[in-house]
C-alpha cells in the first residue's frame, strides 16, 4: 500500500475525476479463507455492512476474523470513477475510498458489534490518512444501507467521540453516508493478508474502547 507516497488530500470533483470504464474488473470468485462466494448468493437473512478504515488489506482481515461474518470483500466506493483500478484510486483522482464489504448473520452478531470493531481497529480522527498512509482513499467512513444502520452509526460515532475527547484525543472525522455503489477490487487484493501473511498492514487503533449504543447487545 505505502500510502505515504500519495500526497493528494483533497477529493476531486466529478469533472476532475478519471473516466474509468464500463466493464467491472476481474476479481476472485470465492473467499480465500472460508470459501464463500464473494458476489453471492448469500444465505437467507444475511445483511451487508460497508466500512472504510485505511488500507483495506488489514481492514478486511479484522472483519473476516469476527464472529458471525459470512463473507468479506475489498473494493472501492464513495467516488465518481466507474470500475476504477487500484492505481487509479491511489492517484487520488477517483474520489473513491478503500472499503470492506461485510456480509454477516444478524442472528450471530449485530451491526453495532461490527461498528465497535470498526472504530477500535483504526484511528477515526485523522481525516484523509491512517497512520503513515496519506490520501483520500484512506479516510474513515461508514456507508449505511438503511435508516437503522444510519442511526446506529451516528450514535456510535457520537459516543466514541465523547470517549476520545475524555482521553484528550481529536474529534472523529468519520463520514457516514448512504452506501454508494461498490466496485470489487482486483482479485489479488481479496483476502490479501491470508495469501501474504507477512504483508503490509498500517492499521492501528487509539486504544480507547468504543461503547455499543444503549440497549444493543454485541
Amino acid at each position: 500500500m505505502f500510502g505515504f507516497l500519495r500526497k493528494s488530500l483533497e477529493l476531486p470533483t466529478r469533472e476532475e475525476a478519471l473516466p474509468g470504464r464500463d466493464a467491472p474488473l476481474p476479481t476472485a470468485e470465492r473467499h480465500h479463507v472460508n470459501g464463500s462466494l464473494l458476489k453471492g448468493p448469500h444465505p437467507d437473512g444475511a445483511e451487508i455492512a460497508m466500512f472504510g478504515l485505511g488500507c483495506f488489506w488489514g481492514a478486511e482481515r479484522a472483519f473476516w476474523q469476527a464472529p458471525g461474518v459470512i463473507s468479506t470483500a475489498v473494493g472501492y466506493a464513495g467516488g465518481f470513477t466507474p470500475n476504477p483500478t487500484y492505481e487509479e484510486v491511489c492517484s487520488g483522482r477517483t474520489g473513491h475510498n478503500e472499503v470492506v464489504r461485510v456480509v454477516f448473520d444478524p442472528a450471530k452478531t449485530s451491526y453495532e458489534a461490527l461498528l465497535k470493531l470498526f472504530f477500535e481497529s483504526h484511528n477515526p480522527t485523522q481525516g484523509m490518512r491512517q497512520g503513515n498512509d496519506m490520501g483520500t482513499q484512506y479516510r474513515s467512513g461508514v456507508y449505511v444501507f438503511d435508516d437503522a444502520q444510519r442511526r446506529a452509526a451516528e450514535e456510535t460515532a457520537a459516543r466514541y467521540g465523547e470517549a476520545l475527547e475524555a482521553r484528550g484525543l481529536d474529534a472523529v472525522t468519520t463520514e457516514i453516508l448512504d452506501a454508494p455503489e461498490f466496485y470489487f477490487a482486483e482479485g489479488y487484493h481479496q483476502q490479501y493478508l491470508a495469501k501474504n501473511p507477512g504483508g503490509y498492514c498500517g492499521l492501528g487503533g487509539t486504544g480507547v474502547a468504543c461503547p455499543i449504543p444503549t440497549g444493543v447487545a454485541a
